[in-house]
This record gives C-alpha cells, sequence and structure tokens, in this order.
C-alpha cells in the first residue's frame, strides 16, 4: 500500500507540473538577466476561428521594453509565426505605451512587467502556434532578445485565469473613437516648419497625451508642443532631413481620456487645403 501511494503521489506532482503547459502557457524562458518571457493563451475559439494569445514579459519596473513605433533607439517586439499549424497568423494590439525621453532621444516603451495581447485567427483542426519572439530589452544596457514558443490552442477548456490576463491587457490598448463628437480635427502638414498642426475639436482632451504615428511608422514624429494658435496642438517630425512627403497620408493619432485610451485616424492636408 504505501508503494502504491507513492506512485500516486508522483503522478500527481507530475501531473501538477505538466498542468501549465497544457492549460495554455509555455515554460518561462530567461532571455537577459531577470527578464523572462512566455506564451499564454485564452484557450477560447470563437466561431470565427479568432483567439488570443498573450506574450507575457516579467521584468523589473526599471527594465523596458518597445511599442510597434520603438522611437529613436529601440526595437519592436516581432513575432514571426512560421511553422505554425492551424493558425493564419496573429497580430499584436498594442497597448497604449509611454513616451519616454532620455538624453536626448525619445522613444515609445513599456516599463516592468507586461502582457502583449495576440490576436490569433485559426484555420484548422489541432492548431498549433509555432513562435519566434524578437524584442529589444533595455536596462543599464540594451540587448535583442529571442525566444521560441510552441503552444497547442485547441484546449479542452478555456483558460480562465490566462484570458482574464490578456483581456486586462487588451483592455489598455486604444479603442476606434465612437463617440458623437470627433475629439480631433483636421491634420495639416506645415512642411517649413516640419511639423504636423492638429485641431484640437475638445478641450477635455490632453494634448500631452497625444501620440501621432503613421502604419509603417516613418517618419517618426516627437512629443506635442503647444501652438500659439488657439485649439491647435503642433507634432514635430524627428528623423528625416529634407522633403517628406506626408501629404495625402494617414496618420493615426492616439490619446488617453479618463475613460482610457482611443485612436482616430486623419488623413493629412496640406497647410493650405
Amino acid at each position: 500500500m504505501a508503494v502504491l501511494m507513492q506512485f500516486l503521489s508522483a503522478l500527481a506532482l507530475l501531473a501538477a507540473t505538466l498542468t501549465p503547459a497544457l492549460a495554455g502557457e509555455t515554460p518561462w524562458q530567461e532571455v537577459a538577466p531577470g527578464v523572462k518571457l512566455r506564451l499564454i493563451s485564452s484557450g477560447l475559439i470563437k466561431p470565427d476561428g479568432q483567439t488570443l494569445l498573450g506574450l507575457e514579459i516579467s521584468m523589473p519596473e526599471t527594465t523596458k521594453t518597445y511599442w510597434r513605433v520603438p522611437g529613436e533607439t529601440g526595437l519592436p517586439t516581432v513575432l514571426d509565426f512560421a511553422g505554425s499549424t492551424g493558425v493564419a497568423g496573429g497580430e499584436i494590439v498594442w497597448p497604449y505605451p509611454k513616451r519616454d525621453e532620455k538624453d536626448g532621444y525619445l522613444d515609445y516603451v513599456y516599463y516592468g512587467p507586461l502582457v502583449l495581447p495576440v490576436a490569433v485567427t485559426v484555420t484548422g483542426e489541432a492548431p498549433k502556434a509555432e513562435i519566434f519572439a524578437t524584442l529589444g530589452v533595455c536596462s543599464e544596457i540594451c540587448v535583442p532578445a529571442q525566444a521560441r514558443f510552441s503552444l497547442p490552442l485547441a484546449d479542452p477548456e478555456p483558460d480562465a485565469p490566462n484570458g482574464l490576463r490578456i483581456r486586462q491587457a487588451l483592455a489598455l490598448a486604444p479603442v476606434p473613437w465612437d463617440g458623437a463628437k470627433p475629439p480631433l480635427g483636421a491634420v495639416r502638414y506645415r512642411a517649413a516648419e516640419r511639423m504636423l498642426a492638429v485641431e484640437l475639436a475638445d478641450p477635455g482632451l490632453d494634448p500631452a497625451s497625444l501620440i501621432v504615428a503613421t502604419a509603417s511608422g516613418e517618419p517618426l514624429f516627437g512629443a506635442p508642443q503647444k501652438s500659439p494658435e488657439p485649439h491647435l496642438v503642433l507634432i514635430p517630425i524627428l528623423d528625416k532631413e529634407g522633403p517628406i512627403g506626408l501629404e495625402s497620408q494617414d496618420v493615426q493619432l492616439t490619446f488617453m481620456t479618463d475613460m482610457g485610451a482611443f485612436e482616430v485616424t486623419r488623413t493629412v492636408a496640406g497647410s493650405g487645403d
């Protein structure tokens, strides 16, 4: 009987050890001193094939990684789904970042522990995500970090704790503005000043929270500046010399409100339009 009990205890210990991977998460991988990564899953695939993963980053509060537009010195997180089965691909849903200005450089970053939600489309039975992740990590020094993850997505039942943590991270991502009155008006390019002039339509919006970016991330736009003209905020262009053809390009404007982060898209007009 004692031998049987020991055998059953060993089986229970083995099952407890394996449970995290089966329940929708990979083991942690250390990618830099004090920095670990793992992939987590909600375990819930909707009828339309949509599911949510999360790239979880455990790092000290003084360590940072980067937004989709990293800034002047950073490296964005990139996920390669090559080798996945039954998966059409995935896209990071970026939480609102922090503007980080140090030593004369501007970056868009996240500090401390973080979950990056990943929206994934499942296309077949027994889907399995094979992901190669590359990201920049900075504390006293900056290093490119890499990790590989393998995670089955068709769990027998949803992983409630991981699903909740992914949804909490998802709630920090900007959503399209759907209010009756747009908070931002026209965006005009002032070529001579190398600035974008953005009309403020809502006095309750904090101009300092405004982040402007193109889909490609180029050119890089800087921190908002006050304008002597009422109801305008100026956004400088940082990283290119010479003429820049911004007219008729779409830009995404991200900003914070008391209700969270929102975004709107505007087509850039010329200064005389």
